[in-house]
């Protein structure tokens, strides 16, 4: 089943159960999802719908920084319940031991030798954990192997 069709799904049972916080973040979800695939004008394919869920995730995680350095804890409570809901779509991360053996593999078959091979590491290792480990963490694990 597609995130799209799961996340109708779970709206239908959201309304019935009179869940409005609930509710209101599967709309949002859905309206993103339903966005993207008039821009592209095709249907999603599970990864772009994944994308849209890692970025909405991101979205969340950034205002709960801006809210919380603003002192602003009631909108903070709301934008931690709605990344908890959206990370019940995402599938889990990967631990960095896993990607470490990705990016040590990756290092070895390129032949990197320093922080000058960091783009073509970096490309190759987010295809290699593509949707499963976030950006940030495997560029830190990528400088720590290449010596940065």
């Amino acid at each position: 089943m597609t995130y799209t069709k799961t996340i109708e799904a779970e709206l239908k049972k959201s309304m019935l159960n009179k869940d409005s916080d609930k509710v209101k973040t599967l709309r949002m979800l859905l309206s993103k999802l339903r966005e993207k695939k008039i821009e592209l004008k095709k249907d999603l394919t599970e990864m772009e719908e994944l994308a849209i869920l890692k970025k909405a995730a991101k979205e969340r995680m950034d205002s709960i920084s801006t809210y919380a350095s603003a002192g602003r804890d009631d909108l903070v409570k709301i934008e931690k319940s709605e990344l908890d809901l959206i990370n019940t779509y995402l599938p889990p991360e990967m631990e960095d031991s896993d990607i470490e053996i990705i990016v040590k593999k990756i290092v070895e078959s390129t032949g990197a030798s320093g922080m000058a091979d960091m783009g073509r590491v970096m490309g190759a290792s987010m295809k290699e954990v593509a949707g499963q480990a976030d950006g940030k963490r495997v560029q830190s694990i990528v400088k720590k192997i290449l010596g940065a």
